[in-house]
């Protein structure tokens, strides 16, 4: 049975290297959580950008990159031409009289305050050892946005995942093999199995690679595996209804993404409604695999609590099957 299984996975995979759609779904979580890192600022980092002058005041220049983002130009004139440009860019640079900040006009007004008021923390000989403030993090060490993103993110892989299983059984019912398994010492269980380990696989693999490319590599793995596999159940049931379903890769992957609909609700709903209100997305499996992912990405995850959220997701999924399981055996006859 498993070499059976094996097969069938090992099928799977060479359509999906050969096949544009299944291609793109593959390489799309890749490219956006690289996307993420590029737009997402670090909880630490500062909005506020200096140009200055090279070789002219290093201590200056150094004492601000410490609170701001200071590019070193070669002369004033290179200064005042960076200003001007459409970014927000303050300029700091010295004349006889002391220092002079360059404004183009566009900046905000906390940012050239900004800017001043660590001009005269330099002036002033004041050092960071001497500061008296205390910097609480609250538990946060990653932007809150990014989090956010990322959790969406591999709920999106999930459904992805599903779109996967639509599009290879397509395949086998455009080569017309799906009934053939009636007629084969290939059981509908192995057939089932086997066509679920390519999405299964691919949500995993694509879920740890996110992660590590978002930064979330310090976060327990394995609780994050649970998760997806666990949130990965129901893409992959409505995956195989809908490419058993349906005639052609637009209907079926239409079907499939109808499921956004609920796993942006699920996500809208709980970053905005209160806990009282939250009641009424339980039914949601979304919800809970974005509650829990939302523990593990912040490092509070227990195992307890994630136990009770993937046997929760389990349940939605079971209750599910049941309803869809005979569209799937008529699909197969």
């Amino acid at each position: 049975m498993f070499r059976k299984i094996g097969t069938i996975f090992l099928r799977d995979v060479a359509v999906n290297a050969r096949d544009a759609v299944a291609l793109m779904i593959l390489l799309f979580p890749l490219v956006f959580a690289v996307g993420i890192n590029l737009i997402i600022p670090g909880i630490y980092d500062t909005t506020v950008n200096i140009a200055m002058v090279r070789d002219t005041d290093e201590s200056r220049a150094a004492f601000f990159a410490q609170f701001a983002n200071v590019e070193q130009l070669a002369d004033e004139q290179a200064v005042e031409a960076r200003v001007t440009q459409r970014d927000s860019v303050l300029g700091i640079v010295r004349d006889g009289s002391g220092t002079v900040i360059l404004t183009q006009g566009n900046e905000t007004a906390s940012q050239v305050d900004y800017a001043k008021l660590i001009n005269v923390l330099f002036d002033a000989n004041v050092q960071l050892s001497e500061a008296r403030a205390e910097l609480v993090e609250f538990g946060r060490t990653v932007p809150p946005i990014k989090k956010t993103m990322v959790n969406a993110l591999l709920l999106f892989i999930t459904i992805f995942a599903g779109m996967l299983i639509a599009l290879n059984i397509l395949e086998e019912k455009t080569d017309h093999t799906v009934r053939a398994i009636n007629v084969s010492p290939t059981s509908r269980t192995a057939f089932i199995l086997g066509k679920s380990m390519s999405g299964m696989l691919f949500a995993v693999l694509s879920s740890v690679a996110c992660l590590l490319i978002t930064g979330f590599s310090g976060i327990d793995i394995g609780q994050a595996v649970l998760v997806i596999v666990m949130g990965t159940l129901i893409s992959l049931l409505v995956g195989f209804v809908q490419g058993l379903s349906s005639s052609d890769i637009m209907e079926a992957a239409g079907s499939v993404k109808l499921m956004f609909l609920p796993m942006i609700g699920s996500v809208v709903g709980y970053e905005l409604l209160s806990a009282k209100w939250q009641v009424a997305l339980y039914w949601s499996p979304f919800y809970w695999a974005y509650r829990a992912n939302d523990l593990i990405l912040s490092g509070r995850g227990t195992w307890p609590a994630l136990l009770l959220y993937a046997g929760i997701i389990l349940a939605i999924c079971i209750i599910v099957y049941a309803a869809l399981a005979p569209r799937i055996r008529k699909g197969l006859q």
